[in-house]
């Protein structure tokens, strides 16, 4: 009998503790696309994606223009001159190669570094919505497998939050 009542005191604190938890969902991809700071971040991205790309073809050309110019000029040149300028063909190739490498980490390194305050501000009004709302877990909608009716959508409670931060 003992056993009885402390199974039924169980399971009713866990019923209670269960109706006092609260859930949200928030779709952080539809904030991001709200912000203005992310227009701003996106240009100043695809500025540095075209410095680069131009850099790159750049030297492709130069690759290209001497790969051509030692294709005309071949069979006047000795064989030690041809396999300086084979060498040297070889070398360009591995430098935009190397150069394409590390254009990809330094955007990568950029865009971590443009977009960490905007994804923090984000982050900070879904922290402020929680605890003002006195949410239990606030999920990324996207993320979660299943939506019940019982989490409520918070993303404009967020957007609303992320204007008081400015």
């Amino acid at each position: 009998m003992k056993k009885i009542i402390i199974a039924l005191v169980a399971v009713f604190a866990v019923a209670l503790s269960a109706d006092a938890q609260k859930f949200g969902h928030v779709d952080t991809q539809s904030i991001m696309q709200s912000l203005p700071e992310l227009t701003k971040v996106n240009g100043e991205l695809q500025a540095i994606a075209q410095q680069y790309d131009n850099d790159i073809k750049a030297m492709q050309e130069e690759l290209q223009r001497k790969a051509e110019e030692y294709e005309k000029n071949k069979a006047t040149m000795s064989a030690t001159a041809q396999q300086e300028q084979e060498k040297t063909l070889q070398d360009m190739y591995t430098k935009i190669q190397q150069t394409a490498q590390q254009n990809q980490q330094e955007f990568q390194k950029q865009q971590a570094e443009k977009m960490q305050p905007i994804q923090q501000k984000i982050v900070t009004a879904i922290q402020n919505v929680g605890k003002a709302g006195q949410y239990t877990y606030i999920f990324e909608q996207g993320a979660a497998l299943y939506i019940g009716t019982g989490s409520k959508d918070v993303t404009s409670e967020v957007k609303a939050e992320i204007n008081k931060l400015k």
